[in-house]
């Protein structure tokens, strides 16, 4: 009898939220994949000076051009064959990973935190912050980000402080248009006129009522500002005006492969498919982050 009422009373109290939540992480198969592989590329950029097999800045004339090992031509100590000066291509790659994820990283951070406060501000004060800010965020969309970057990196020189920095203050006007959208729905909302009634201050309405409220849709734009800036990065450096070499970057290795794409196109399909799997893994993540903290919002 004592088991039956137990079974009963689980039954009707039903899962709790910790529960809950873990079957819609591990239920969720691109989060699961992107997060593992996302992890995985990672933990290899963070560990390349134990996994890379050969320096990725030593040459050797005498092996350059050696093909992978899938080739007839291969050979292990190679896996992925060697560039144009003998360089390791598989520790080039591994070494890359750092780059891209650096980059992507910062310049994500830097974007995020100007336009979610210019987006945070508008859409809370409205009136004349919201004017200016709307202002701003036109002139920002009027920029070309491509031919901005260019012509910064061009004047400046290519380095990677100055991608960083270049990206970082380029990509933030997406931040900016989700959050104020996001502040001026929530702003009106019973609970933060409730906070405003009891007087809670102005910051604290805005980062205990508000900024809660809008951390879904922050993780799908980092995400996606994220995945947007490693491109920008490998197209500066296909370019030849990002990071400068020898520095190992997927997009420098793309670009030096370009002359060989009829004769040697490994050297531009293995950097290429590594930026691909980056990317997709990148928005997989983010697109099951927002799924799985905010479920009604899933189609």
């Amino acid at each position: 009898m004592a088991k039956t009422i137990e079974t009963v009373e689980a039954a009707l109290s039903g899962p709790t939220p910790g529960q809950v939540l873990r079957s819609r992480v591990f239920g969720h198969r691109g989060l699961m994949f992107g997060g593992v592989v996302l992890a995985a590329i990672c933990i290899i950029a963070v560990l390349a000076p134990v996994l890379a097999p050969h320096d990725p800045y030593a040459q050797n004339l005498l092996a350059r051009m050696q093909p992978p090992v899938w080739f007839d031509k291969g050979t292990w100590d190679h896996p992925l064959g060697t560039d144009h000066l003998g360089r390791d291509y598989m520790s080039r790659l591994i070494y890359g990973a750092r780059i891209s994820l650096l980059i992507g990283g910062v310049a994500a951070l830097i974007s995020g935190l100007i336009g979610t406060l210019m987006g945070v501000a508008a859409g809370y004060f409205g009136g004349k912050v919201d004017t200016v800010v709307t202002f701003i965020i036109n002139v920002r969309l009027a920029m070309p980000v491509v031919l901005v970057a260019l012509a910064v990196v061009a004047v400046f020189g290519g380095s990677l402080q100055v991608v960083i920095l270049v990206l970082g203050f380029l990509l933030w006007d997406r931040f900016a248009v989700v959050m104020r959208s996001s502040t001026q729905q929530l702003r009106s909302m019973e609970y933060v006129n409730a906070a405003r009634a009891i007087g809670c201050s102005t910051p604290r309405i805005i980062f205990s009522e508000i900024m809660p409220n809008i951390v879904n849709n922050l993780i799908v734009v980092v995400t996606l500002e994220m995945a947007h800036a490693i491109l920008l990065e490998a197209a500066l450096s296909f370019l030849g005006l990002g990071v400068q070499p020898p520095t190992p970057s997927w997009g420098l290795m793309v670009a030096e492969g370009k002359q060989m794409l009829l004769f040697e196109p490994w050297l531009i399909t293995i950097p290429g498919i590594a930026l691909f799997v980056l990317v997709l893994v990148i928005n997989l993540l983010g697109d099951g982050l927002r799924d799985v903290s905010a479920p009604e919002n899933r189609n």
